[in-house]
């Protein structure tokens, strides 16, 4: 019997032991962070933060009722946030799951460009003005989020489509002032037409043919959050656009993440359009070209 299974039935496995051979269950199943993955398991079982698991690893701690089960899950490329519910972006814990598209790491960046904007706005304007924002397709609600708690003085309207993902933006919005609403991104916040400082959107953009490189995506992350529709995945980025150049004043800044092997077809699409100046790529801190950014015209 191998010792991930007989962790099952034993529960006083020290703690550094069952870590030190979680780690090397994920990373034998593929895991890309599996020794990090391993460590935030256990600390979410044992309700601790991972630097106080740290330090628990070097004393007399067991390990936690059901670590190799949720070892196991994460083994079989479940999310980690999926398995402990949580998903962490900028400064925030998000709740996530089931449906709802888990907000990644270079997302952060492309929200960050917004928020440059709309800050200089508040510096511009003084602390009486309201800026306004949109999220269009705000998923689990991050960038609205994001953009609500951190900017002042900061209106921020954000639509869902997915039943599925709404509940999540909804929970984790709570408390924001965040206006949000279920329906299509198209016709989304019409009464808003020409008033808008800054729209931010993480549309789905994978081609309908493509397969994504990570596993927990390909067989976790709803669909609908991921394919953009068309043989070249531009449908929903196209509709993105166009919702943003009938939102914004004059002035307004639009920014659109996608995949970096889009960049030249996103530039070209803000371009065509007569509707955008200053069109710009921008890149991940990993350097690949992920957002394009256009001042409305």
């Amino acid at each position: 019997m191998s010792r991930h299974v007989w962790m099952r039935w034993v529960t006083d496995v020290p703690l550094a032991d069952a870590v030190r051979d979680a780690t090397a269950a994920l990373t034998a199943a593929g895991v890309p962070t599996p020794a990090v993955d391993a460590q935030l398991l256990a600390a979410h079982l044992l309700g601790v933060s991972r630097g106080e698991l740290a330090a628990m690893l070097f004393g007399t701690a067991v390990a936690p009722n059901g670590y190799a089960d949720v070892v196991a899950r994460r083994a079989s490329r479940e999310p980690l946030q999926h398995i402990t519910g949580v998903a962490y972006f900028r400064h925030l814990e998000l709740a996530v799951g089931k449906g709802v598209f888990v907000p990644r790491p270079e997302t952060e960046t492309v929200v960050q460009l917004g928020i440059d904007v709309l800050t200089r706005l508040h510096q511009k304007r003084g602390d009486g003005a309201t800026l306004v924002a949109v999220d269009l397709g705000t998923g689990s609600g991050a960038i609205a989020a994001a953009m609500a708690t951190e900017v002042p003085n900061c209106q921020v309207y954000a639509v869902e489509l997915s039943e599925d993902a709404y509940p999540w933006a909804t929970k984790n919005l709570a408390g924001t002032g965040v206006v949000l609403i279920h329906g299509d991104m198209r016709d989304a916040f019409s009464e808003l037409d020409g008033t808008v400082d800054v729209v931010v959107s993480n549309p789905p953009y994978i081609p309908s043919g493509a397969i994504p490189r990570d596993v927990e995506v390909a067989l976790h992350d709803p669909h609908m959050a991921l394919y953009g529709g068309g043989a070249d995945g531009m449908e929903v980025p196209k509709a993105a656009t166009a919702t943003a150049a009938r939102l914004l004043r004059p002035g307004g800044f639009f920014v659109m993440e996608h995949a970096e092997v889009q960049a030249a077809q996103m530039a070209d699409l803000l371009q065509g359009t007569g509707h955008w100046e200053m069109i710009c790529t921008h890149r991940d801190l990993t350097g690949r070209e992920r957002a394009t950014s256009g001042i409305r015209c």
